[in-house]
């Protein structure tokens, strides 16, 4: 099926495409036969170095805590973010400037700075201004730091999805009298939804990634810096960022399939049955004497089979035999 930036290849182009995988299924099996063999000679495919992922206590003393670590960081971020986020994505769309231009402002600052500046502001801050305690401060600075960098970037994308939706919506709305925050909760935010979902989740893929970072910088026991002790005590240090990363790429399989669900349920759900009524299934809808219009029904015919006027905005008055009654 061709399109605008596809064209269906041909037979040639066929061949060609199946060349080039074959080519390079082939290339990416020898560099991972490389990669094995290289390990091998190092001395990185012994059974004792891989020994501890498959007993308990490497997973209930050093990566299930730390898991538990990232994912209530990822959680707490994704949380605040999420409606921090839309808050000012719709808050710089505003006709008030006094509404508009600080919210640019937010957002524009923030989505400047590395994630990691901020994490490591925001630690010098709990520590010299608060009395959080030193064993929960790299949490609080984490969560922080995540939440206002990928605010920001919410804000952008929810901007971008309202803005990419048909004006027609929001002029049809307006033109029944609708307010603009009836328009924003009602008709603009509802469809943009579905078209903002994919972004969406890609940012909470990096907010589930981004939390290493504190590990690395404030020594918040997050999977990362879990496995530095486990590699540490194991002596096991490429086998332990194999786990690692493992782990990471199933947590974020995990979280874009959900959002695949979603966004196709929302999809489904959005769709009309495509049924079209006629003229006889109308009659049925609708009891005798009642007028049928582009906009509504009404009840205007007449008992003795006068055409009525009726309440629908265009209604059509059915009369005659069909308007009487027995």
């Amino acid at each position: 099926m061709s399109s605008v930036l596809y064209d269906t290849p041909g037979p040639r182009a066929k061949r060609r495409n199946l060349v080039l995988s074959v080519v390079f299924g082939v290339l990416l099996v020898l560099a991972l036969w490389w990669v094995w063999q290289t390990m091998a000679d190092k001395g990185q495919m012994e059974g004792a170095k891989w020994k501890p992922f498959v007993e308990a206590q490497a997973w209930t003393t050093y990566l299930l805590p730390g898991l538990g670590n990232t994912l209530k960081a990822a959680a707490l971020s994704m949380v605040i973010a999420l409606p921090l986020g839309a808050a000012l994505g719709i808050a710089r769309m505003s006709d008030h400037k006094w509404v508009r231009v600080p919210a640019a402002t937010i957002i524009e600052f923030f989505r400047a700075i590395p994630v990691l500046l901020l994490m490591v502001f925001a630690n010098q801050f709990y520590s010299d201004y608060t009395n959080i305690d030193t064993d929960s401060r790299p949490l609080y600075a984490v969560v922080t730091g995540l939440v206002l960098y990928n605010a920001s970037v919410l804000a952008e994308i929810v901007r971008a999805g309202i803005l990419s939706l048909p004006k027609g919506q929001s002029e049809a709305a307006q033109a029944i009298g609708m307010r603009k925050t009836q328009v924003m909760t009602t008709i603009l935010l509802p469809q943009a939804v579905t078209a903002m979902l994919p972004a969406i989740v890609s940012q909470l893929v990096v907010i589930v990634k981004d939390t290493a970072l504190g590990g690395a910088m404030l020594n918040f026991t997050e999977l990362l810096n879990a496995r530095k002790t486990l590699a540490a005590n194991y002596a096991n240090v490429i086998p332990s960022f194999i786990v690692v990363a493992v782990i990471f790429i199933l947590l974020n399989f995990l979280l874009t399939s959900f959002a695949s669900w979603l966004e196709a349920r929302l999809r489904r759900s959005k769709k009309s049955t495509g049924a079209v009524l006629g003229a006889g299934d109308a009659a049925e809808l609708n009891a005798p004497g009642e007028l049928v219009g582009a906009h509504g029904t009404g009840a205007g015919a007449k008992p003795d089979g006068g055409a009525g006027g009726g309440g629908g905005g265009a209604g059509t008055g059915i009369g005659g035999d069909v308007g009487k009654t027995p």
